[in-house]
């Protein structure tokens, strides 16, 4: 069986990418390394060859590290709201002191939407988070000491790489079933917590809990899956537009074929960063979100 991981790319369908490029850079020290346009073999890949040539950006924190933001020119999305849809509902960036971020995003443009705050279930993380150029959330995160049940990532900068994202699904069960079958994940537990930025946009008690797992993926990253509120939506992109705000997570992989996934499209071989030659395809998960393998 494949092992996933670790987190390669998280895509963000943006409205105006030069201020989205520029935000990041000024705001989150990510650099762009790369502004070709989309090319039409990684838009066939995605199922949208009408996306081909659309303006692209590939940024990291301060230009290096495992994982990138890519940014795709997308048409606006008037019906997106931040966590009333299933699907990519976050990326969460390790930082070194979230305080000390807050403070530095003050007066700009990233909206605060949970100011920092321990978690409710250790006083050991320490988050906060925003709301970005494209309406993408983002989860600002700091570990004050090592935990044995979470190997992570320590950050190298004050704001570094994505080393979770969150995955809003129906049910806990129906996400660990689909990852652990296809892609060699092992079964999380789930715990009941208070996910305030979810309860707050979806107008229910701040003491509302929530279902939530972490499941592991290689290279110190995880898939934090939450069950989402019977009242939450599908995502769904605007005509031929990628879905809104967090569009497609890039994942590593070991074997493509061993997955036992349908493809939107036949496996390609792309030349150009994120890919850097690798074999890479992309499947529909049980949320409905866009999972783009790349093989090891």
């Amino acid at each position: 069986m494949p092992v996933l991981g670790g987190i390669t790319c998280v895509t963000i369908a943006t409205p105006d990418i030069e201020r989205s490029i520029s935000l990041y850079n000024d705001h989150l020290g990510y650099l762009p390394t790369s502004r070709s346009p989309l090319g039409a073999e990684t838009a066939r890949l995605w199922g949208k060859p009408q996306l081909a040539q659309r303006a692209c950006a590939l940024l990291y924190p301060q230009g290096n590290g495992p994982t990138a933001i890519r940014f795709v020119q997308s048409a606006p999305s008037p019906h997106y709201r931040a966590f009333h849809h299933l699907g990519w509902n976050a990326a969460e960036l390790m930082v070194q002191d979230t305080d000390a971020v807050a403070r530095h995003l003050a007066n700009t443009a990233f909206k605060v939407i949970g100011p920092p705050h321990d978690l409710s279930f250790t006083d050991k993380i320490r988050a906060m988070q925003v709301l970005g150029p494209a309406n993408e959330a983002l989860y600002l995160t700091c570990f004050k000491e090592k935990m044995a049940e979470f190997d992570v990532p320590e950050a190298r900068y004050s704001i570094d790489g994505v080393f979770i994202v969150i995955l809003g699904g129906v049910s806990i069960a129906s996400i660990n079933e689909f990852y652990a079958r296809h892609l060699g994940t092992q079964l999380a537990p789930a715990m009941n917590v208070v996910i305030s930025v979810l309860s707050d946009a979806q107008g229910l008690p701040p003491e509302t809990k929530f279902e939530l797992a972490a499941i592991a993926l290689r290279d110190k990253c995880f898939i934090e899956a939450d069950a989402m509120p019977a009242a939450t939506l599908p995502r769904s992109a605007e005509g031929p537009e990628l879905p809104p705000a967090i569009a497609i997570v890039s994942f590593l992989i070991d074997d493509l074929a061993a997955t036992g996934l349908k493809f939107l499209s036949p496996p390609q071989r792309i030349a150009s960063a994120p890919y850097h030659g690798r074999l890479a395809a992309v499947a529909v998960g049980p949320a409905g979100e866009l999972i783009e393998l790349l093989q090891r």
